[in-house]
């Protein structure tokens, strides 16, 4: 687990599990891939293991799974 003193700040790099994720790089937040907003680790609860990215809510999660229509 991280602790304050240990964290970097600025955006950190995570590697998606099924229920966890592995810091790769540390950092205070990560990207959602659909709004671009930073999100907290802490405030984390949304990701893709299969995209390995995350998401800001479950709205933003779902409308990155629905295929486009062309």
């Amino acid at each position: 687990m991280l602790t304050r003193s240990s964290r970097a700040a600025g955006e950190a790099r995570l590697r998606y599990l099924d229920a966890d994720f592995d810091v790769l790089a540390p950092g205070d937040y990560v990207v959602c891939a659909v709004t671009g907003r930073k999100i907290p680790l802490q405030a984390l609860r949304y990701w893709s293991v299969d995209r390995q990215e995350a998401y800001w809510d479950a709205d933003a999660a779902s409308s990155r799974m629905v295929p486009t229509q062309a």
